[in-house]
């Protein structure tokens, strides 16, 4: 195989959703096997890839496959290419190997559901939209599996559909999605528009000689772009109510790889947002406020998986602002998002585990004592656990921490408040993830007499435990030498010196882990001491009840955007209403009238006849005579 295998990549998994969806019930009882072997064929084809990428010199790795000529109109010519470098190469391991083991995962999990085959073929178009995403050599491409993961994700988060929900939680990413998708779009215009090209290199190229104010505005719409996707501040509240779907969709989308699409396109587009410094501010300032919005709400959460998907916004948020650090967080972005793509995966294939022992309940209040009953599942999500908290030599301790270093080295007041915002972030993470694991591991049982919890079966609690390795060993592998940033160096190849170095990576790492030491001593004092009540108590604090509700994000869409949009809505269709269609119907009226005026001349006598010729004729006479005076 060649550069000309690419395109292999994403047909295994795209023709074996084809083949699903267009086999219908005859499929059923093969199309998991299918489907899983089809992803982790592509797997396969990613390792051969990157072994060839090992085999070159730093400058030849970067390889392309032009398939076809797309677009050519006048000046504007795109190709649909496919381009693999050392930043995408380790998203498409990441995609085709943590979704391989998701599939598996799913064989088991989905096994009772009428429909597996459709969750499958979902599962597989996904995994080759994404893949077209991270491997398009343009924004336009790009834009393509932009979509298709937009879909696919609709596709499985309403997968229930049945539960009118489930639909609703569907359609509000879906429109949430679409919101970001115009930054894209209006990114992708205004690159045309100003530089001429819209390929990755031909951005790059131009943007060495481009205005500042048209880079700060591309900048700022595939800002705009990230924060639908990788649902971030103002545009995170569809994450939540996302976890309506299988929670296999959670771990494969939310967790590990569509989420953090936006992060891929931030670094991916690193030469405009250095050359933008504006635009890369406000991305830092977008990652800052949401990993404390994200773990704010996941301290107030009594759902397991929405409690996770509150950690996965705040974690998203670390990733984005290490990426809006510039040249000195590029690395370290990428490193976060691969670690967290092992223990966050893992922790959500834990929960679904935890519902399979427990009758698909998620209310962690009626959990408690779950370790004894499920001893695998809670080691491996215990692993996640401490990855994600920081501990060390757990993969999260060398990503995050490198990036509240960052933080802190961007110098001055900026790096004091991106520094300490990031270090308040991992004090709360250390709390709400202690609760979590307190409120279903440990403890008193608190659950109903109907419920059986038990151990999973291997084809689920294999893919856990690999993932629980992986939490384990890829934050030392990535951080190894420095391995991942200079593997990343030749696409976010700028020098960068450290000018000012407020604190020092030892005394970043004893912060942390004080913080992180308070976060979790506080919850267990609170939840491990005190008997943790079956129902939530109503007498909190204001802020406890915000937080609750998300901190009133879907109140606020609602009041500022839902409900004056409605009435700029309900004016419009007035306007068209009683305006255009006004003025046509007075039209029709009008000749309408004028017909029946007429039509009242003629009568069919011949005196009447006469009589009007008469007039006429005086009428012509006097006409006549007034003119010639």
């Amino acid at each position: 195989m060649t550069s000309n295998s690419l395109v292999y990549l994403i047909a295994l998994p795209l023709i074996g959703s084809a083949v699903l969806l267009l086999a219908g019930r005859r499929a059923d009882r093969w199309g998991h096997v299918l489907a899983t072997l089809a992803s982790g064929s592509s797997f396969v084809v990613g390792l051969y890839q990157f072994s060839q990428m090992l085999a070159r010199s730093g400058e030849e790795r970067a390889v392309t496959q032009k398939l076809f000529s797309w677009i050519s109109v006048g000046s504007f010519k795109v190709d649909a290419a496919l381009m693999l470098d050392q930043l995408s190469i380790c998203f498409v391991l990441l995609i085709t190997g943590v979704g391989t083991l998701i599939h598996i995962y799913s064989i088991a999990y989905m096994s009772h559901d009428l429909d597996r085959r459709r969750f499958f073929a979902y599962l597989n178009l996904f995994i080759a939209a994404m893949l077209l995403l991270v491997l398009g050599d343009s924004y336009l491409n790009l834009y393509v599996g932009w979509e298709g993961v937009g879909l696919a994700s609709y596709l499985l988060i309403g997968f229930w559909n049945q539960k009118p929900t489930y639909a609703t939680a569907a359609k509000k990413a879906f429109i949430a999605n679409r919101v970001g998708d115009l930054g894209l779009s209006l990114a992708i215009m205004i690159s045309f528009a100003t530089l001429g090209t819209v390929s990755f290199s031909g951005v790059k190229e131009q943007a060495e000689h481009a205005s500042t104010g048209a880079l700060t505005a591309i900048g700022i719409m595939l800002l705009v772009a990230a924060t639908g996707k990788s649902a971030q501040f103002p545009l995170q509240a569809w994450l939540g109510d996302a976890m309506a779907g299988p929670t296999p969709v959670s771990a494969l989308i939310h967790a590990a790889t569509m989420v953090t699409a936006g992060v891929y396109l931030i670094v991916r587009s690193n030469f405009i947002f250095d050359a933008a410094p504006t635009a890369q501010l406000m991305v830092a300032i977008v990652g800052a406020i949401t990993l404390l919005f994200g773990a704010i709400i996941g301290m107030a959460k009594d759902d397991i998986k929405k409690a996770l998907a509150a950690s996965t916004m705040s974690q998203i948020g670390y990733m984005i602002l290490g990426a809006g650090l510039g040249p000195a967080g590029y690395a370290f972005a990428i490193m976060h998002l691969l670690t967290h793509g092992f223990f966050k995966a893992g922790m959500f294939l834990g929960a679904g585990s935890v519902m399979h022992g427990m009758d698909d309940e998620v209310n962690m209040r009626r959990f408690g004592g779950l370790r004894k009953f499920m001893p695998i599942t809670f080691a491996t999500f215990g692993i996640g656990y401490l990855a994600i908290i920081g501990v060390p030599p757990f993969a999260g301790f060398y990503s995050k921490d490198k990036i509240i270093e960052v933080a802190f080295n961007a110098g001055g007041v900026k790096g004091w408040i991106f520094g300490c915002t990031a270090l308040l972030g991992a004090a709360i993470t250390a709390f709400y993830m202690t609760r979590l694991v307190i409120m279903t591991f440990a403890g008193n049982k608190r659950w109903d007499a109907k419920a059986h919890p038990h151990e999973s079966p291997a084809l689920m609690w294999i893919p856990m435990v690999l993932l629980a390795v992986g939490s384990v060993a890829s934050g030392f592998i990535f951080s190894q030498g420095n391995s991942l940033r200079n593997w990343l160096a030749p696409v976010v190849e700028h020098e960068h010196e450290v000018e000012v170095e407020l604190l020092s990576p030892a005394v970043v790492s004893i912060l942390a882990l004080l913080l992180v030491a308070l976060g979790v001593g506080i919850a267990v004092m609170k939840y491990l001491r005190t008997e943790v009540l079956r129902e939530a108590p109503e007498n909190v604090s204001i802020f406890t009840k915000i937080a609750r509700r998300d901190l009133m994000q879907d109140a606020f869409n609602e009041a500022v955007f839902m409900r004056p949009g409605q009435k700029v809505t309900a004016a419009l269709v007035d306007i068209d209403k009683f305006v255009i269609d006004g003025a046509v119907r007075g039209v029709a009226r009008l000749t309408q009238g004028s017909g029946s005026a007429l039509r009242t001349t003629q009568t069919g006598y011949v005196r009447s006849y006469a009589m009007w010729i008469l007039l006429g004729a005086i009428g012509l006479v006097a006409t006549i005579w007034i003119v010639t005076l």
